[in-house]
């Protein structure tokens, strides 16, 4: 099969088409902006805590405080914030998460913003969608970071497999081989590009992202607040991370 990865860059936008034998099977088109945010962690600090609204106002150092409501907080907040604070990176676990991009987890049990949250606490966070208009970003602290063949959770527990891999035994094989694989219980998702791809590449790819996921939280202990903690891949390298095979 005949493959080409198309890139077409210019200053207002970013065109990206995967080609297979002359047909076009995907498509990306990314437009320029100076504050493009989403996939960006930041260390942030919570400016107010509204108890009506299941919500809290995030100091990211943007324009406008980033929004964050009480489905996008890690529901184990002590632990969380002891991983910013301690000198030597642990290791955590969490509970399940929905596949990307929202990430979302329902507050199943029933805390409110006010338990997790308060005034001038400090947070490690995700954008997961840019600011617009007069609203700031919102953010998650349920992290995520993507990769070529997994999508690493490590606030989580969850296994899952793209809806795209319709395959139930290669579903099963690859649940099965990230099980036997992950370490210390982390969270994975398998992207489509998965399929039919040995544990050893699994293997590496899983220790290439727990290793950027603990430079992550180690940048973050000591950084001060607020600042850009990582930063996500433009259109152009997510394309050929994502879409450029051998």
């Amino acid at each position: 099969m005949a493959t080409e990865l198309i890139i077409n860059a210019r200053n207002h936008e970013t065109r990206i088409a995967l080609v297979e034998n002359g047909t076009v099977v995907e498509f990306y088109l990314e437009r320029s902006s100076p504050g493009g945010i989403t996939g960006n962690i930041y260390k942030g600090r919570i400016v107010r805590v509204l108890p009506g609204m299941q919500a809290a106002f995030v100091e990211i150092g943007q324009v406008r405080a980033a929004f964050l409501h009480v489905d996008d907080v890690y529901d184990h907040q002590h632990e969380f914030e002891q991983l910013l604070r301690q000198e030597e990176i642990g290791q955590e676990g969490g509970q399940e998460v929905s596949e990307p991009p929202s990430l979302r987890i329902s507050n199943e049990h029933g805390f409110q913003i006010e338990e997790l949250l308060h005034q001038g606490q400090e947070i490690l966070v995700q954008v997961s969608k840019e600011p617009m208009g007069h609203k700031g970003a919102r953010v998650t602290s349920h992290i995520s970071l993507p990769g070529r063949h997994l999508v690493l959770m490590p606030t989580a527990g969850h296994i899952g497999i793209s809806r795209r891999i319709e395959d139930e035994e290669e579903r099963r094989r690859l649940r099965e081989m990230i099980q036997e694989a992950r370490p210390n219980n982390y969270g994975f998702i398998a992207r489509t590009a998965a399929e039919g791809v040995g544990v050893d590449k699994i293997e590496s790819e899983m220790e290439f992202m727990i290793k950027l996921w603990h430079n992550i939280k180690k940048k973050g202990q000591n950084a001060p607040v607020p600042s850009l903690i990582h930063q996500e891949l433009d259109a152009t390298l997510r394309a050929v991370r994502d879409l450029f095979t051998e």
